[in-house]
């Protein structure tokens, strides 16, 4: 009896779900600590990065500091802040102090703490009386740039003070513009802008004097909205100059994407300079040759288009010829660090489906693919050390190590572990066919987690949103596909044309042709997932996506209705002319649409899902942000009430405190509860029938 019970025991383990195994889940994804930001000790013997943490009961996140040492016996993470959130670690040029920013005393202030032996309090380095928005450190180490919101018409800091106290005591609400941006992504704009400013620090490592604006005078923000960061900005090797990138357009800022690279002196002894006034679009990243003569950087070709390629570029200081280093290179570069000795530049860049790491040699433009196997995120080079962060579509960001090309790569850290212990991910595969034009796409197909060899599983539909963007192997956040595949199900998504990571020609040819090229691709890569993998319910499948993704749900519901039991459209687009109009960065829809919607109304109209309502009849779960101002809420709201009027099946799941996504750790519980309750009502009914 005893045997026959332990043989029963065996094989209950080994069937698919038993024991342990179970699926991925959506509380899972919320409740994963966040690797990021890895920043490698100057003397390469220990790494410092960003954990963040989140309590899904009090539904909030934090951010903390770790370090890892690299050399001696403890090569265990140490935990170095457990006071309110920190975040940006930044070492000094010595490798004793750790700078970085916390809002522990009520605002966002810089912050450091002295690791000349791991522990010891931090000590505040900035009171200001505005938010630091980000910093970096001066060469020596004795002074730093900071960024701080202020009113561009006022003097100094204090005037900027004394105006918001005005505006918190005034009795009246309503707000006056007479120019865009009137808000932006998810803030409403009240006139003032990121600007820079330098501040010296005594022997005591705390400011000392009032900080000095350098880059008053221009009416733009850096880093720019709503996404930069201390990358927008740097200083020279001697400390005497800071190079910084900012869009100078005034009433035309709504549609321009002309930043540029100005360069000014650090004790403001003169006004800024306009290194690149010569290109209209984008230049980004300023970083100095170690000579401080050059700057490499990255710079966009064509006004307007902000998915346009970034080329890496050389520039000299005091003027001249900018110079395209890898000009045959067909992938848009991401942030730029400069190897010691000046030999290589290193980049990440977005292709076929990963987000890799690539070396540049300078002397010849010669590109080396060095990491791939996933996403790459913030990196760090030491002298003879590569760090970075990697996720891919099995697992959260954990670090990495590597020699400087590329090899001996080792995992350094290992947070989640424990928590996902028992927790089976669903085996993924790449694949490619032949798309638009018989011109090749790829895509991914991902298991369920309990896949069981001649099983059929339901689909969930995935397309990615931007739409010059890519969703491939990485481990997102809000659309993860494992959250899917945790439910038995099966996950299709696909790089169709304008995905970016394929060359600049396969991202340029969406423009224009949103409901075209796009969903002949969707089309073709249905029909070849369906004929190769044996596994996927044709039967059983619902289209999901957002943003950009979102219009082509709204698209597919009246161009493609045939194979789906249900649509999920999050902040998606239901009225292209109206979208023209309502959204805050005008040069994005005036790109794709080639020209506004009073001079081009054909082109909105052309692709337009408001004018194929009456073919909808798909059941329908539409989500939306208050907080949305890049596809105002009022589209979701549109898409809902046709359906209702329309007496489709339809759900409407409305966020009042969400921008274009969804943040806040309950939230994104709640929406992937009713996306998986409403995917799972229809894949049953389908079954049932």
């Amino acid at each position: 009896m005893h045997r026959v019970l332990f043989l029963a025991c065996l094989l209950l383990l080994a069937l698919p779900g038993a024991g342990a195994d179970r699926g991925f889940t959506a509380e899972d994804l919320v409740r994963l600590d966040r690797v990021s930001d890895p920043q490698l000790r100057p003397d390469g013997s220990g790494v410092a990065y960003v954990l963040r943490e989140a309590d899904l009961e009090a539904n909030r996140a934090s951010t903390g500091l770790w370090y890892l040492p690299l050399t001696g016996a403890a090569r265990e993470p140490v935990r170095l802040t457990t006071t309110g959130s920190a975040w940006s670690p930044r070492w000094s040029p010595d490798g004793r102090f750790l700078y970085f920013l916390s809002s522990r005393s009520g605002s966002s202030q810089v912050w450091r703490l002295d690791l000349a032996g791991v522990g010891g309090e931090a000590m505040q380095v900035t009171a200001l009386d505005l938010d630091v928005g980000s910093f970096r450190v001066s060469p020596a180490g004795d002074a730093l740039a900071v960024t701080m919101e202020v009113f561009p018409d006022c003097s100094d800091i204090a005037c900027t003070v004394k105006r918001l106290e005005q505006t918190a005591e005034r009795k009246e609400s309503g707000q006056v513009h007479d120019r865009l941006f009137v808000r932006h992504w998810d803030v409403w704009k009240d006139g003032r802008r990121s600007q820079l400013f330098v501040v010296r620090l005594g022997a005591d490592g705390r400011v000392e004097g009032a900080p000095l604006w350098v880059s008053r005078g221009l009416d733009g923000d850096v880093p720019s909205k709503p996404f930069g960061g201390d990358e927008d900005y740097a200083f020279s090797p001697d400390g005497r100059q800071l190079a910084f990138s900012m869009r100078v357009a005034g009433r035309a800022e709504a549609w321009s994407t002309n930043f540029d690279i100005y360069l000014v002196p650090a004790d403001g002894s003169a006004a800024p300079r306009n290194l690149t006034a010569d290109n209209p679009a984008w230049d980004a990243g300023p970083v100095f040759s170690a000579d401080g003569r050059s700057l490499y950087y990255r710079a966009m070709k064509r006004p307007g288009f902000e998915a346009d390629r970034f080329a890496l570029m050389r520039r000299p200081v005091q003027g001249g010829a900018p110079v395209e280093l890898a000009p045959d290179w067909d992938r848009s570069a991401d942030t730029v660090v400069l190897a010691r000795g000046e030999k290589f530049l290193y980049t990440t860049a977005t292709d076929l489906g990963e987000h890799r790491l690539f070396r540049i040699r300078l002397a010849d433009g010669k590109v080396e693919r060095l990491v791939q196997g996933g996403s790459v995120g913030g990196f760090a080079l030491g002298a003879d050390t590569l760090v970075f962060a990697r996720d891919s579509l099995r697992s959260p960001a954990q670090l990495f190590a590597a020699r400087l090309d590329g090899s001996g790569e080792r995992q350094l850290t290992r947070h989640n572990e424990e928590r996902l212990a028992g927790v089976r991910m669903g085996e993924f595969q790449q694949f490619r066919f032949a798309g638009w034009n018989g011109e090749t796409v790829h895509g991914y197909v991902v298991k369920p987690w309990n896949f069981q060899r001649g099983k059929r599983y339901p689909v969930a539909f995935i397309v990615h949103g931007g739409p010059q963007g890519s969703m491939g192997n990485s481990f997102h956040y809000r659309w993860n596909p494992q959250t899917y595949a945790g439910q038995g199900w099966a996950v299709v998504f696909i790089d169709f044309h304008g995905s970016t990571g394929y060359g600049q020609a396969f991202t340029d040819s969406i423009s224009g042709d949103w409901g075209g090229k796009p969903l002949v691709d969707l089309q073709k890569g249905w029909a070849y997932v369906l004929e190769n993998f044996d596994f996927l319910d044709a039967q059983r499948a619902c289209a999901l996506g957002a943003s950009y993704g979102g219009y082509m749900i709204n698209w597919i519901a009246g161009n493609w209705p045939e194979p789906w039991k249900c649509l999920v459209n999050h902040d998606g687009v239901f009225d292209t002319r109206m979208m023209g109009y309502s959204t805050e960065e005008l040069w994005f829809d005036e790109w794709e649409m080639q020209g506004t919607p009073y001079e081009k109304p054909e082109n909105y109209e052309k692709h337009n899902p408001v004018r194929h309502v009456d073919k909808w009849k798909v059941p329908m779960l539409v989500i939306h942000g208050q907080l949305d101002y890049r596809i105002p809420v009022e589209q979701g709201l549109a898409a809902f009430t046709a359906l209702q009027r329309r007496g489709i099946e339809s759900r409407f799941l409305y966020f009042p405190d969400e921008n274009h996504w969804v943040l806040k750790p309950a939230n994104s519980v709640q929406w992937h509860r009713e996306v998986n309750a409403w995917l799972a009502r229809h894949f049953e009914s389908a079954d049932g029938r």
